[in-house]
């Protein structure tokens, strides 16, 4: 009769080797579907019981290094990358309940479980409050062991990416990068950080093209909810009804057409943040639902009468002066109140002094040029449709460009038109009214960008976007050498 496996225990002395672990050699703890590898630490002051160990989880193919003092567990963790770490408690000069935050400290991505021969609550509480995944007691089948390496495996693995697909979360929600260092936008800047650690509304005016919505992700990545659901809805986008069902959802038979229930994008951004463009754009009746989550949390779906709470943070922007409709009766006062606790204004992009010059070599890249007749077509228009305007023509000029160069004509016909009457306007004012303006603002980007690079020659003809013998014809011509 086949005897059964046999508990896994220390080994006593003058008893034997490796049948103390209670497996054959060809046996396999795990079934064939998880055959993955994994990196393990043993740490046990034992050699006979840590080698017989380490040479059975090698033959199930798994890497293994064993070490028997706290010491050298700490010196392997810091030159090798391990899955998971199988602890003695009872050990020597450092016991596994000590070692334990140490090894955490090296690699907070370690799985550890905990094994000994006599266990203790007091033991046991100690060693996951300490972060152990698992406590464990011998004698154990080298089966099961085995089973509860590969489970700590698995966690610490969906660990790993979890944290992975936050990154990742964070870095799209934080959207591209913010350009400009002008007096305004430096102000901007600023607000951002002050306000985005808190959980109250914002509310982000400006002109259309101003980024508001890059604005909003930026505050949303720099709050405490930044590996939470980023949300977006635009009311100017959706008619009435269809906002109403997007926002707060629906029950099945709410309307027709509704033929499954449908969660809103409230219940999605639960936890995060819901930004809501074009909030002056809301109906009245949609405008009172809001004004009830701000207060309360409390949502109720189209064709419910249960209410649900959810913890939203509301960043809402709009284009429209909102104390104005409110003055004239198109938004709900009360709301305005609410969603107006932390205010923030962007400025337009003919109020960024310097800022011009900067998006347009953001936007242009490295290894294009823009010649001078653009430059000045660039910097007399005063670009009503603000950065998105900018950055739509900036993309049509690449696009008609044939040798990465950009020029006036491959600029859009309404900013060469609005720049021509400018021009012509101009021959019949005084002399230097309109050239004075563009050529201070030519000097002074010209200056801005020396300043910038240090005086570095090359990296600044490289920026400028013309070649160095033309920079040093602009520096003569400017007084700036």
């Amino acid at each position: 009769m086949t005897q059964p496996p046999q508990p896994l225990t220390k080994r006593q002395p003058g008893s034997g080797g490796a049948q103390d672990l209670g497996e054959s050699s060809g046996s396999r703890a795990c079934s064939d579907e998880e055959p993955t590898a994994l990196e393990l630490l043993l740490v046990d002051d034992e050699e006979d019981f840590r080698e017989s160990a380490a040479q059975y989880f090698r033959r199930m193919g798994h890497h293994v290094a064993s070490v028997g003092s706290a010491c050298e567990a700490l010196a392997v963790v810091k030159t090798r990358q391990f899955d998971v770490a199988v602890l003695d408690v009872h050990m020597p000069e450092t016991d596994g309940v000590d070692l334990l935050p140490r090894l955490l400290d090296e690699d907070e991505h370690l799985q550890v479980l905990m094994l000994t021969g006599g266990a203790t609550v007091s033991t046991a509480v100690a060693s996951m409050k300490a972060g152990a995944i698992d406590y464990v007691t011998k004698p154990i089948r080298m089966s099961d062991l085995e089973l509860l390496i590969r489970k700590a495996a698995r966690t610490g693995a969906l660990k790993r990416e979890n944290e992975r697909l936050r990154n990742v979360i964070r870095r799209q929600h934080s959207g591209p990068p913010m350009v400009g260092d002008s007096p305004a936008m430096r102000e901007v800047t600023s607000l951002i950080d002050r306000i985005a650690g808190s959980d109250k509304p914002v509310l982000i005016e400006g002109e259309s093209g101003t980024g508001k919505e890059l604005v909003a992700r930026q505050i949303h990545a720099k709050s405490s909810v930044a590996d939470r659901p980023w949300v977006v809805i635009n009311c100017a986008a959706l008619p009435d009804a269809l906002l109403e069902s997007e926002l707060f959802g629906h029950e099945r038979g709410a309307f027709t057409g509704a033929v499954a229930t449908k969660p809103g994008l409230f219940e999605m951004a639960d936890g995060g943040t819901l930004f809501i463009d074009e909030l002056g754009e809301l109906a009245p009746m949609l405008q009172a639902k809001l004004l009830r989550v701000l207060e309360d949390g409390i949502i109720r779906r189209v064709g419910s009468v249960k209410e649900r709470k959810v913890r939203v943070r509301i960043v809402a922007a709009t284009n429209r002066d909102l104390g104005a409709a409110v003055a004239e009766g198109q938004f709900r006062e009360d709301l305005y109140y609410r969603i107006n606790v932390l205010r923030l204004v962007l400025p337009p992009l003919r109020e960024r002094v310097g800022d011009l010059e900067r998006l347009v070599v953001h936007l242009v890249g490295r290894d294009w040029v823009v010649d001078q007749e653009a430059w000045d077509t660039i910097a007399a228009y005063h670009w009503p449709g603000n950065v998105r305007q900018l950055i739509n023509a900036v993309e049509r000029a690449k696009l008609l460009s044939s040798d990465r160069t950009i020029r006036r004509e491959n600029l859009p016909p309404e900013i060469l038109a609005a720049t021509a009457a400018k021009v012509a306007q101009g021959a019949e004012t005084p002399l230097g009214a309109v050239g004075d303006d563009l050529e201070s603002l030519n000097r002074r980007h010209v200056w801005e960008v020396l300043r910038r690079v240090g005086g570095n020659k090359a990296e600044a003809a490289r920026q400028l976007g013309v070649h160095r013998r033309s920079l040093y014809r602009l520096i003569a011509r400017y007084g700036l050498g």
